[in-house]
């Protein structure tokens, strides 16, 4: 039978563990309720399971029996080894401090927080995928490790799973590493979407303090008015993105937060600027981290004020394998056909700590649109709106190509042991 098949026959219990999931959001790198449901989806799957000390992770790992994987034909005991290639699949298991108001059913039932990011169909998906590799485990010529991860959004959840040896759980280091994300907007339903090479955006933050001197609204010679210097640098940082970055290697910076006093006629001490940076070369990135500080320290001289700058590195670039995107185009073309592939052009600006993964051992990042059939991708709402909706439709999609991705890429590397 067709792993798409075997999927399909998951479909209402992957739908039903996505909607509890989606009634219990955690925010951040704890998520007991989160952790509890992916182990109770795992409970009497022959999976080594460790969990995070410093987060709610879970690490599964599956020993495959498959004949090819240095064992005999069959065996399902078997022990890790040098010689067994092992990959990894990843979910991210963690919602936004978003208030829902999409109306649905299933809806948040926890105050401020909402997976409005399709997290819930992530881990719901690597669950049915966990179910699918086990039932086909005499096939799996190596490992795989599955990876249940809190806290990306922010909170870099990854970094955290990477030093606590996620990567080498199977024993010896995974060879290749494989995640998907879901997209509520952008393309049709059901499409999937690659990209080899730069695929996401580095996210870079900066927090500015400006210091001046407070005083009366009707006196400001006698202050040190922070406020139209803060203006100042919300304008001048636009400018400098213009004039001093090329346009074929673009920046993106969005001021988020403008704070400053309190009364109209009061003259506050300080203000505040936080903003988020995109960057899609590393040279761009470093050239910012230089630019931003320099042109912020000019200004605040200019006018006689002090500032304070923080600069915050985040998550960097998102680049795939080409090869590995490759193998991902093979499967995702054998299992549903050329039509529901999309070859991204350009890279989208968002960023992902699954970065990190990708920056130490070869892999790639899949889109996949759960946009609802016959819905427009142009104007649905797109992730982390509140209105944000993701059709259950496509997760017997996803967890059958989780499974054969591992299915597929073990094989071939056990080919070429």
């Amino acid at each position: 039978m067709p792993i798409t098949d075997d999927a399909k026959d998951l479909q209402d219990d992957l739908a039903r563990l996505r909607h509890d999931l989606h009634r219990q959001p955690e925010i951040g790198l704890h998520l007991p309720r989160t952790q509890e449901k992916v182990l109770q989806a795992l409970d009497g799957l022959p999976y080594e399971i460790t969990l995070g000390k410093d987060t709610t992770s879970v690490t599964a790992v599956l020993r495959g029996g498959g004949a090819a994987a240095g064992n005999g034909a069959g065996d399902t005991s078997a022990q890790p080894s040098a010689a067994r290639p092992a990959v990894l699949l990843r979910a991210d298991m963690d919602g936004l401090p978003v208030q829902e108001k999409t109306g649905v059913d299933y809806t948040s039932r926890a105050d401020g927080a909402m997976h409005a990011c399709g997290h819930d169909l992530h881990t719901s998906m690597l669950a049915g995928a966990a179910t699918l590799l086990a039932g086909k485990r005499h096939l799996l010529q190596g490992d795989v490790v599955l990876m249940f991860q809190p806290g990306e959004e922010g909170f870099d959840g990854a970094s955290y799973m990477l030093r606590e040896g996620v990567l080498d759980a199977a024993g010896p280091r995974v060879q290749a590493a494989y995640g998907m994300h879901v997209f509520s907007s952008l393309e049709p339903h059901g499409t999937f979407c690659t990209k080899p090479g730069v695929m996401l955006s580095a996210s870079d933050g900066l927090e500015v303090t400006v210091l001046g001197a407070g005083g009366h609204g009707s006196a400001p010679h006698s202050a040190k008015d922070p406020v139209t210097v803060a203006a100042e640098m919300v304008t001048a940082l636009q400018v400098m993105v213009t004039r001093q970055f090329n346009m074929f290697d673009p920046v993106v910076l969005s001021v988020g937060v403008l704070h400053a006093g309190t009364k109209r006629n009061v003259i506050p001490e300080t203000a505040r600027i936080e903003a988020t940076i995109r960057t899609f070369s590393e040279a761009s990135r470093l050239k910012m981290m230089d630019a931003v500080p320099r042109l912020l320290k000019g200004i605040a001289a200019a006018h006689g004020v002090e500032v304070a700058v923080d600069y915050l590195q985040e998550y960097p670039l998102t680049i795939t394998s080409e090869d590995e995107t490759h193998t991902a185009e093979k499967v995702i073309t054998e299992l549903f056909g050329e039509r529901r592939l999309s070859r991204w052009a350009t890279p989208l600006s968002g960023s992902e700590d699954f970065s990190r993964v990708l920056a130490e051992v070869p892999g790639t990042f899949v889109g996949l649109s759960a946009v609802a059939p016959g819905g427009d991708p142009a104007t649905s709402p797109f992730n982390h709106s509140p209105y944000a909706t993701f059709d259950d439709g496509v997760l017997a999609d996803g967890a059958a190509l989780y499974a054969e991705l591992a299915i597929s890429r073990l094989a071939a590397l056990s080919r070429a042991a």
